[in-house]
Order: C-alpha cells, then sequence, then structure tokens
C-alpha cells in the first residue's frame, strides 16, 4: 500500500524545467533534486553508482502539528531512499521523454517571453518604418475559390478567396531556435498592420465559421503572414450594348485608406499573385483573362499606391439562343402563314397577327427583367424590335389586301324607307324584296357605269325571271379583282392615302367582273419579300454583333467615379 502511494506521489510531484533539473513537490513546499548522474545501466559502474537523488527540504511549515510534521518528515524520507534505492530500474526512454517535455515547455514559456518583450514598448500606430525616411511595402496576393454571381442588373459580382498581405516590421524580429510563429488573431489588436480596403467594394466579409478564418505568422527578421478568408461583392461597370454578345471587363481594386504612397506601397507577390482554383468555372461567363498592375491613383488626399486586377469575361449566348432567339424567329415564321390564307378569312388572318404579336410582347418582357434600364438599345433589344416590325408588318399586310382587293361581299345596303317601299309592292314576301332591290341596283350600275351589254339582256329584262338569274350572278360575282391598268405604285399610294373615291370605284369595277380572283397579287410578294429580307437582317445582324469583339486595354483612369 505504501508502495502504490509513493509511486502516485512520485508521478504527481516530479517536475521538470527547462534547464533540465527536477522538483519534489510535497505539502510543506517544492524542492529541488540535483541528478548527479545519467549514465546507462548498460555501464559495468552502474551498478556502484552512488544514490543520485537528494531531497533538501527547505521552508517547512511551522502552521502544522508536531504529529504532521514528523509524518511528512518521515514520508520525505522513505520518498528519497525509494527513488535513489530504486534509480536502475527506471527506463531511460522515460528520462529523455521527460526531458523532451520538459524542452517544450521551456520554449513555450520562452515564446510567451519573447512576445511580451516584443510589445513591452511596442507601438501599434506607427508603421514599421516610421521615420526611416522609406515607405513600408505590403505585397498582396489572392487565391480564388469561386466567383458569381455576375448581376447586370446591379451591376456587381461576388467572389470568395484567400486574400494574403506580407510586410516586414523589424520590430517584432526575435532570436531563437523557432523560425516562424503561428499566433492567435487576438495578436492583430496589438500589432499594426494594413489598413487596405476595396475601392469599388459594395459588401465584403471576413467568414467567422467555426472562428474567424484568420492567420498570422511572424518570422524572426519580423516578416508577417495576415491571410484571411474573405467574400468580396464589388461593382463591375458594365457596356451592354452588345448584350448578350458582349464582353465584360469586371474589376478589383485595393489599396491603403488612409495612408499615402510616401507612407505605404502596395505590390503583386510576384507573376502568379492572382489565382484560381483548379476547376473553378463561371455559369454564364467564360474568364478570358485576367491582368493586373500597380499604379498611383490621385485623390483629393493626394497619391496613394493601389492594385488592380481586371477579370475579362466573355458570355455564354447559348441560354440566350434557345430562350430567346429562335422562338422569336419561329414566331415571325409563323406569322407568315396568313400569306397563304384565303383573303376572305378575315378573322383568322387577323387572330393569328394578334397572336403572334402578343406572343412577342411575353417574351420581350421577360427578357428584359434581368437587365437595367440603359438609356441606349441592346443587341437582343434590336432584334426583338425587327421580330416586331416583322409580326406587324404582316397584320398591315393584310389590312392593304382587305382594304384594296376584298371591295365587295354581295350584300345590298337597303335603308328603311326603301325597304317598307319594296315590301309594299311584293305584298309583304321579304325574299321577293331583296330579289326585287338586287334586280334595281345591278340594272341601275349596268345603265350608268358601264358599256357593256349582256346577250339578250333586253329580252331577259322583259321576262324577268331570265334577269333575276342574271342579277343574282352578278351579287354573287361582286368579289374581289386587282386593277391591271392602275400601276401598283400607284395604288399603294392610294392604299396609303386612305381614298374613298378610289375604293367606291375599285367595288364598282369589281361588279362587272364574270369570275372570282381568290389570291391577292399583294398576298403573292409577301410570300417572297417577307422572308428574303427577314434572312438579309438576319444574316447582317449575326456579323455585325456575333463576329466583331473589343480588345480589352487599360483604362487612363479606371476610377474615375470611385473618386472621394
Amino acid at each position: 500500500m505504501l508502495i502504490n502511494y509513493l509511486i502516485l506521489l512520485t508521478i504527481s510531484i516530479l517536475q521538470v524545467d527547462a534547464k533540465g533539473a527536477i522538483y519534489l513537490t510535497t505539502k510543506n513546499g517544492t524542492f529541488p533534486i540535483s541528478l548527479t548522474s545519467l549514465k546507462s545501466r548498460d555501464d559495468a559502474t552502474s551498478q556502484h553508482t552512488p544514490s543520485i537523488l537528494s531531497a533538501t527540504a527547505k521552508n517547512l511549515s511551522h502552521n502544522t502539528s508536531e504529529t504532521e510534521h514528523d509524518y511528512w518528515d518521515s514520508s520525505e524520507m522513505l520518498l528519497s531512499n525509494y527513488i535513489n534505492g530504486t534509480y536502475d530500474e527506471l527506463d531511460a526512454f522515460t528520462l529523455k521523454q521527460n526531458a523532451k517535455r520538459s524542452i517544450n515547455d521551456a520554449v513555450s514559456k520562452n515564446i510567451t517571453m519573447v512576445l511580451e518583450n516584443l510589445l513591452k514598448n511596442y507601438e501599434n500606430s506607427q508603421l514599421p518604418t516610421h521615420g526611416k525616411g522609406y515607405p513600408t511595402v505590403v505585397q498582396t496576393n489572392i487565391l480564388i475559390r469561386s466567383m458569381g454571381p455576375v448581376s447586370e442588373l446591379d451591376m456587381d459580382y461576388s467572389m470568395d478567396c484567400y486574400f494574403r498581405q506580407y510586410w516586414r516590421d523589424t520590430r517584432l524580429s526575435f532570436l531563437g531556435p523557432i523560425r516562424s510563429l503561428s499566433l492567435s488573431i487576438k495578436m492583430l489588436e496589438r500589432i499594426w498592420r494594413p489598413d487596405t480596403y476595396f475601392y469599388n467594394g459594395k459588401h465584403s466579409y471576413v467568414h467567422t465559421i467555426t472562428v474567424p478564418n484568420k492567420l498570422l505568422r511572424i518570422s524572426q527578421h519580423g516578416d508577417i503572414l495576415y491571410s484571411m478568408r474573405l467574400t468580396i461583392k464589388a461593382k463591375c461597370p458594365m457596356e451592354l450594348r452588345n448584350f448578350p454578345m458582349d464582353r465584360q471587363s469586371c474589376p478589383l481594386i485595393l489599396g491603403s485608406y488612409a495612408y499615402s504612397n510616401q507612407q505605404l506601397v502596395y505590390q503583386w507577390q510576384n507573376s502568379q499573385s492572382v489565382n484560381f482554383v483548379p476547376g473553378m468555372t463561371l455559369s454564364q461567363f467564360d474568364l478570358i483573362s485576367f491582368p493586373y498592375r500597380n499604379f498611383t491613383f490621385t485623390r483629393r488626399e493626394g497619391e496613394f499606391s493601389v492594385l488592380q486586377v481586371s477579370f475579362n469575361l466573355q458570355r455564354h449566348t447559348g441560354y440566350f439562343l434557345i430562350q430567346v432567339y429562335v422562338p422569336c424567329i419561329l414566331i415571325v415564321v409563323l406569322s407568315w402563314v396568313s400569306f397563304w390564307i384565303h383573303r376572305e378569312a378575315t378573322s383568322d388572318r387577323v387572330g393569328l397577327g394578334i397572336t403572334t404579336v402578343l406572343t412577342l410582347s411575353t417574351i420581350s418582357l421577360d427578357s428584359r427583367t434581368d437587365l437595367p434600364k440603359v438609356r441606349y438599345a441592346t443587341a437582343l433589344d434590336w432584334f426583338l424590335l425587327m421580330s416586331f416590325f416583322y409580326c406587324i408588318a404582316t397584320l398591315l399586310e393584310f389590312a392593304g389586301v382587305h382594304y384594296f382587293t376584298k371591295v365587295g361581299s354581295g350584300e345590298i345596303v337597303i335603308d328603311d324607307a326603301e325597304w317598307e317601299e319594296l315590301i309594299e309592292e311584293v305584298g309583304g314576301d321579304a325574299f321577293a324584296a331583296r330579289q326585287l332591290a338586287v334586280r334595281r341596283r345591278s340594272s341601275a350600275r349596268s345603265t350608268t357605269n358601264f358599256s357593256f351589254t349582256l346577250p339578250a339582256q333586253s329580252n331577259q329584262e322583259e321576262s324577268g325571271a331570265p334577269a333575276e338569274q342574271t342579277a343574282v350572278r352578278l351579287t354573287m360575282e361582286r368579289t374581289t379583282q386587282t386593277e391591271r391598268r392602275v400601276p401598283r405604285w400607284r395604288q399603294l399610294l392610294y392604299c396609303l392615302a386612305g381614298d374613298d373615291r378610289y375604293r367606291r370605284q375599285r367595288q364598282v369595277e369589281a361588279g362587272s367582273r364574270g369570275h372570282i380572283n381568290s389570291v391577292s397579287h399583294i398576298d403573292r410578294a409577301a410570300r417572297v419579300m417577307f422572308p428574303a429580307s427577314f434572312a438579309l437582317l438576319n444574316l447582317f445582324y449575326w456579323m455585325v454583333y456575333a463576329f466583331s469583339s473589343d480588345d480589352f486595354a487599360w483604362s487612363d483612369n479606371p476610377m474615375n467615379s470611385l473618386s472621394h
């Protein structure tokens, strides 16, 4: 029982300091134990090695009773005898491990002491090169993990990146076996760090799950690495005249907020200062290039050192081809079906034309929801306007056909007084009254407006029945016919001017024809002209927008809108 107690007591009270000394902790205090030999048990002289541990009790407590005092004295003597008697049974490996642990503890204590000594007279409000006559240099690099979305409506973009800054502060240099120290981010509050901010930033933040994603490392020479994980949302001025076949250049501009270039200078670390995680892609764009540079930006407060990287992007047009361009083309082609529909089918042709216009209106409104209300027309707007023009032109074409060539419908307009007179003459028979009105109108037109006569017309008028058949035939054949004697360009002018006199003349002439012209010459021309002109306009459109590319170049002053 006593042996177990002593072993437990030995484990709990032995301590090793940085110099290799062993201390014994008891109730009465902590006492040093000197090491007189550390030779291996395999040594021939180890069998006669005297006791290497001795304990000297100092500052014994006099507040305890005499019994407890004697008890602890005897316990300490027993412990000392036990340790000295059993030294040969201790394993050398255990002693080495204890020595290593003691060294680590000493190093840890030494790091704390070093930092305390470094920060004792440290002024974190002054630059590392304060009073030395040259500026502090901050080197930067960025590793981009993901990028997007790129918003045309808000004209901004987002990205997730590791943002690293390097600078040298000789006030934090130290000597020791450790080349660099990884410190807690709480040390950032006690040392100087650059006041870097993003000139075109809108909303950026540091990730804090599960702890703030920051890293601070200091080397022996005072070189400091400050790294953090950021999500950056920055402004991206866009030119959308070629949308959706456009290219955009989205900049990221960073620098010091308060220190001019005489105090603080920013530099890209090396030729690989801006890099991307392998496999990173964007949903709507292809990343063409990402050039970066250093330059000086002049503000009202002075000249400032600034870093800029521009992400040059080219938009994917596949989505817009499927969702906008192809449907618009098919709708325009669908509107041309009315050219092959009989011109007497007024409701069918008008309904088809209105349906195509309304469908294009829906597509146009939907395509503009994600675009800003810019003052100019985009490439997509011009295509939608062209499609609108052709659908509306189809409706206007049918209006011209209806106005010019569909000049009679076979109906006779009779006022109330004339109708009552006709009813009295035929004895109340409505059908006979209508037939009488047709005979009278046909006879009046044949006599007054035309100089032709039908064979045996006088005999037919006397007999009555043949005249009735002739009148009915003329009524049924009073349909449509384009007059060939008037030039077509003049017919178009009459249509555009809305000449009622010419329209009445066409109605009279249509009644004199004995055959039906069911296909208008305007429809025949439209069947060729509309598809051909639409194909030519599409060819011109795609040659202008799809095959024209703008070269990206650095702007003389990329931050005109960012000055403050």
